[in-house]
């Protein structure tokens, strides 16, 4: 009788499944970004962005994220440099203070790899992007990889002189690096 009760709770029993890392740890976290200024790589980061985000990593493919950006608070090197992009003809952050993504899937890649899909926002404008990142859990921290390019051109980030992509180019590439904690 006692086998026939545990045989039953086991068969009843939801499977354990891991929990959700949802709390970003901003303090090992960046988002930054390279570009390319007459052929010379040109490196920033943003001190600023939220991230609303639910990974589980037994089931990566269930996950979700915002990602807001404070494009006021570009690093790009100095404060000349700063105050350009944070202008009119670049980000035009007066008017547009944020980025934003938003996800609306995650497949598996091959060798441990996955993508994220989702709507990029920049300056009004709303376009699909994918993003490859790779998972890492470390004791009690999800750790979340990953780059991909932009089209500067195609958000209207860099317009009059700055639009000649012999000067500046066209792609940027974005990287991420979140480290996140469990609720």
């Amino acid at each position: 009788m006692k086998h026939l009760a545990l045989i039953a709770a086991l068969l009843t029993a939801s499977p354990a499944i891991g929990e959700e890392f949802t709390v970003l740890d901003a303090q090992h976290s960046n988002l930054s970004f390279t570009s390319k200024q007459m052929g010379v790589p040109v490196q920033g980061s943003f001190k600023k962005f939220a991230l609303q985000i639910a990974v589980n990593p037994d089931r990566p493919e269930t996950g979700s994220a915002r990602l807001d950006i404070d494009l006021a608070s570009i690093d790009a090197g100095s404060t000349e440099a700063d105050e350009e992009v944070a202008g009119k003809a670049w980000f035009d952050s007066k008017h547009y203070p944020t980025a934003s993504f938003v996800s609306s899937g995650i497949s598996r890649l091959a060798n441990g790899r996955f993508e994220v899909a989702g709507k990029m926002t920049i300056k009004g404008k709303t376009l699909e992007i994918k993003a490859p990142f790779t998972l890492k859990q470390q004791a009690s921290a999800l750790i979340i990889d990953g780059m991909f390019p932009l089209k500067r051109l195609d958000y209207a980030i860099g317009s009059g002189i700055w639009a000649d992509t012999s000067v500046v180019n066209d792609e940027v590439q974005i990287r991420f690096h979140f480290t996140l904690a469990k609720k």
